[in-house]
């Protein structure tokens, strides 16, 4: 290995596998491909594409996900046994590079879970790890819980998983426990003490309960780490994973400090941002690092004029770095497809044709409501989507009347496979009305578990972006969408839960339904 290769830090990004396992987080067959597209472009390394016995979905995700990567490695998970390995093994096989993930909980916690001792689990470590090395060149092992493993114990099953073959060892914060100071201990001491250790890539792979994921993961690599285990947006479990434009930035922008690098390009960190919030439903928040809609704005006087003379004396980074411009064109009911292309990308968002033209629909609608589309609104139009993301069920017409005195009322016009049906209901204001009649056309017992809305602009033309999740037997579903008119853009979001939730169910033929296990994470 070269000093240049010492400096490289491999990123594993892993939103499709323990991001999507975030409670209403999980994503459509199309959009983990999509995802996956766009994260090979940006030059992640490896790409864990999900779990592949948890479900005929998952399988056949990873599956499609392996044999259409370009240039990132495509990893599946498996549990410590031979049959999620062979499973996980036919998901990947026909990736250029692909990679075996197996695991185990060492933690005095976790062996509880499968009753074994300790002896009996670094058996089962080495033969499970065998089996995947004989079938794949590339295997990561991860002792899960290993920030709360016994240091004995802990060594001795890293060292059992390097001589049975294991080519990465990947150390989870599994609950968010450690500190930097011991996160960076932790990996030093095992590449110090466990025979062989210097022939394998050490990863780390941190929870963000405490808020120090990003600072774990970084002082991991100080430790000797080589590989950051990492999602877009932070997407996971919880309080989430390091996030992966976290990392990745903090070495670019601080590199006199943290001299490694990545093979990541940087400038496509916005477009991925907006598509994993757009598809999973988790909106980032406005303060949220390097991808928050405030991380490059500035109201303080104070910051206004600094920025004007330097933009330096406030920015640590260009908004150009992550894939943002500073154009700020506003587009209105003339303006066409070309300037719309040109805006997203502006705003971080390349777009494929067939998307242009669906988000181009809903634009000009729009434009014809608002004298003018902000940013916000364009941003909106492309996240929100739309509620027909299946042909279920989707609205036709909503009209809704509202008395001071009196309860609301609201008629809905809906197309169920193609055949529309109306009905009317009375509810406490318009929108638990137009719930009412949702449910009357499409009986079902789901329970809306959040209710939010949000004012894109500012002005009583302001477009609302609201977001819905439903929870029905254990499967949990987010719907988003955006409109001038709060009530439709709620009836729409939450015909777009429903529309997701028929897919979790199976019933628009993509089976989804996840078999119990327990997580690496």
């Amino acid at each position: 290995m070269t000093d240049q290769d010492k400096d490289r830090v491999v990123i594993f990004d892993t939103t499709l596998r323990d991001g999507e396992q975030s409670p209403g987080a999980t994503m459509t067959h199309a959009e983990k491909l999509e995802i996956a597209g766009l994260l090979d472009e940006m030059g992640v390394d490896i790409i864990e594409a999900g779990f592949p016995i948890a479900s005929e979905g998952d399988f056949n995700a990873v599956s499609e996900i392996a044999k259409a990567a370009q240039t990132s490695v495509i990893c599946g998970l498996a549990r410590a046994n031979l049959q999620d390995i062979d499973r996980c093994w036919e998901a990947i096989k026909h990736a250029r590079r692909p990679r075996i993930h197996t695991f185990i909980g060492t933690s005095p916690l976790h062996r509880a879970i499968p009753d074994l001792t300790q002896d009996e689990m670094a058996g089962r470590i080495h033969d499970t790890v065998t089996h995947a090395r004989n079938l794949c060149d590339n295997v990561q092992w991860s002792p899960m819980d290993a920030t709360r493993t016994e240091w004995d114990y802990l060594c001795r099953t890293v060292e059992i998983a390097i001589k049975a073959g294991a080519t990465t060892i990947n150390i989870p914060d599994t609950v968010g426990y450690t500190a930097p100071v011991e996160s960076a201990d932790l990996i030093r001491g095992l590449i110090e003490t466990v025979p062989g250790a210097d022939e394998v890539v050490f990863a780390t792979h941190c929870h963000n309960d405490l808020g120090m994921a990003t600072a774990n993961s970084l002082a991991a690599v100080a430790g000797g780490a080589r590989q950051i285990e990492c999602t877009i947006n932070g997407l996971g479990e919880r309080a989430g994973n390091t996030a992966l434009e976290e990392v990745v930035m903090a070495m670019k922008v601080r590199g006199d400090i943290m001299p490694w690098y990545t093979g990541v390009d940087t400038t496509k960190i916005m477009n991925l941002s907006r598509r994993v919030a757009a598809v999973s439903g988790f909106n980032v928040q406005f303060n949220k690092a390097i991808v928050g809609k405030n991380a490059f704005a500035h109201e303080s006087g104070i910051h206004q004029d600094g920025m004007l003379k330097n933009a330096e004396t406030f920015e640590i980074m260009r908004p150009e770095d992550v894939g943002l411009s500073e154009t700020n064109i506003v587009m209105g009911k003339h303006s066409g497809r070309a300037a719309l292309r040109s805006k997203l990308k502006d705003q971080g968002y390349e777009l494929a044709d067939n998307q242009l033209n669906d988000v181009f629909v809903r634009f000009k609608a729009l434009a014809d409501r608002k004298k003018e589309v902000y940013d916000d609104d364009l941003i909106a139009l492309v996240t929100a989507g739309d509620e027909s993301e299946t042909n279920h069920l989707v609205i036709k017409s909503l009209s809704v009347s509202c008395g001071t005195g009196g309860p609301a009322e609201a008629t809905l016009v809906m197309a169920i496979d193609g055949v529309e049906a109306t009905a009317t209901q009375k509810g406490d204001g318009p929108v638990d009305a137009t719930f009412k009649a949702v449910r009357e056309l499409h009986p079902n017992q789901a329970r809306l578990s959040l209710y939010q809305v949000h004012a894109v602009t500012e002005g009583t033309d302001a477009q609302a972006t609201v977001t819905v999740r439903l929870e029905e037997d254990g499967r949990i579903a987010t719907g988003q969408s955006a409109d001038t008119d709060t009530v439709v853009a709620s009836a729409k979001a939450y015909v777009h839960a429903l529309n997701r939730l028929l897919v979790r169910r199976g019933k628009t033929g993509n089976d989804q339904t996840e078999i119990s296990y327990k997580d690496v994470s």
